[in-house]
């Protein structure tokens, strides 16, 4: 999805900037950059993340990196952050999002006939230098921030560094976040509130929907005033975000335990052990345990020091070997038990099949598996959420497409839980996975979980409704 932090200091930023952009690090999965301005001159180094930490490849850049205001990101794929030279100045951008009319909107800057691209990756053109160009088309970074929100059709969030401060700006819907963090020197915005409290910002704001301020070290202004309508992700608390990070000021470790506490109160299995698989899966688990009184035990153990997060690679079968390399059984913990495993949720269930075959393999008798989310019916139309090329890629479709010879039919009904259809869906995705039994979280309990109203929450990969 990916993730961005940005500075205005009355000192030298660039450490503060490294660490804050390095607490992104589990949003995003290929690139990653920095940008500082000290004076008139912009600083700007990018890498590849795929498979090295983002800190590792940063940390002699920041040597020769100064400055008193930067932006930094942890991005999908495109190279960020971009230097742009316009009408407007010289500025740096960071975009968070997905442009879902991407073709479209360059087609219509080509038949201006007065505009190109150069940030080329894989014949694509990249987003972020297509925001830019949308910005260009105004008077003003306000009008041009604003012609963005009118024009995409996905999201938006940006971060713009200019010579006289920092734009930071939260998607028309916000469905991510922005929140702008304060210390005794500094402004910082940044999508993750778990990158403030070690470098000893508190939390300022939390920019609503639409929201545009200009910072700059002595303080924020409000360009644009938040919209009424709120839509943002569920599935940051379910889980893309951090569990010590808040959005709109709620927890997400707090609602991956009430999550686990829900799926308990509707079940009744009878287990020996709960487990989460690592590392999402985690609070999850600890809240059924907790609610079912019984013990949590972890009966596989992750090895992070040197593998990357199994989505990152484009291959599948790289992703594969990755996921079953980070978790190792402990073989004791397993052999007999009857075994609750809470999960966040189920996209493919390419990685989660292996993962229970080598549970029975190591002795389990039952595994009963509760992924913290409904089953996920449609593809995400707002966030690069999954790398599937297609919805057909999706467990719950593919389940579908076995039902009805048509994975793209009577997809309402399939979405709604109690219905026959639903759990002739759920019981295939059960068998195909090997599961002694595959029981789902229902949508309303998501909701209380999260302590939002419905109509402040997207909830389309589960519903549909936009």
């Amino acid at each position: 999805m990916g993730g961005f932090f940005g500075i205005t200091s009355k000192q030298d930023c660039t450490h503060n900037l490294f660490y804050g952009t390095d607490y992104h690090s589990h949003l995003g999965t290929m690139r990653g950059g920095l940008a500082t301005l000290g004076g008139n001159d912009f600083i700007r180094h990018i890498h590849d993340i795929t498979n090295a930490q983002f800190k590792s490849k940063f940390e002699t850049d920041i040597v020769q990196m100064r400055g008193r205001s930067g932006i930094g990101v942890i991005s999908d794929y495109e190279d960020q952050p971009l230097l742009i030279g316009s009408h407007l100045g010289t500025y740096a951008i960071v975009t968070v999002g997905v442009i879902k009319n991407l073709k479209e909107l360059t087609r219509s800057a080509f038949q201006k006939r007065t505009i190109h691209f150069s940030e080329m990756s894989g014949g694509e053109i990249n987003p972020t230098e297509l925001v830019a160009t949308l910005i260009n088309e105004a008077p003003d970074f306000k009008q041009g921030i604003q012609n963005v929100f009118n024009k995409i059709e996905g999201s938006c969030s940006m971060l713009l560094l200019t010579k006289d401060g920092v734009y930071a700006a939260r998607d028309k819907l916000g469905r991510t976040p922005v929140i702008i963090g304060k210390n005794d020197t500094a402004y910082a915005a940044s999508s993750e509130t778990c990158a403030f409290p070690n470098l000893d910002y508190k939390i300022e704001k939390y920019l609503g929907p639409g929201e545009v301020i200009f910072m700059t070290a002595e303080g924020i202004e409000q360009i644009i005033p938040p919209g009424d309508r709120l839509q943002i992700c569920s599935f940051l608390w379910v889980y893309y975000g951090y569990p010590s990070s808040h959005y709109e000021q709620i927890n997400v470790e707090y609602v991956r335990n009430r999550c686990g506490q829900a799926l308990a109160r509707n079940d009744n299995v009878s287990a020996d052990i709960v487990a989460g698989i690592p590392d999402s899966g985690t609070g999850h688990g600890i809240g059924y345990a907790y609610e079912a009184k019984l013990p949590y035990k972890r009966p596989f153990i992750k090895y992070t020091p040197t593998w990357p997060r199994s989505f990152m690679p484009q291959n599948q079968n790289y992703r594969d070997l990755i996921a079953r390399m980070k978790l190792i059984p402990i073989r004791e913990i397993i052999c007999g038990k009857r075994i609750v495993f809470c999960e966040d949720s189920i996209v493919r269930g390419t990685q989660l099949k292996d993962l229970i075959k080598r549970l029975y393999d190591y002795g389990a008798e039952e595994v009963h598996m509760r992924p913290a989310c409904p089953p996920l019916v449609y593809g995400c139309k707002f966030l690069n959420f999954s790398r599937s090329r297609s919805d057909l890629d999706l467990a719950a479709r593919q389940a579908i497409q076995e039902i009805e010879g048509d994975g793209n039919k009577n997809l309402d009904i399939y979405s709604k839980a109690g219905t026959e259809q639903y759990r002739s869906m759920v019981d295939r995705i059960c068998k195909r996975l090997h599961l002694t039994s595959l029981q789902y979280q229902k949508l309303d309990d998501l909701i209380w979980a999260i302590g939002l109203p419905k109509e402040k929450l997207c909830t389309y990969c589960w519903d549909g409704v936009e």
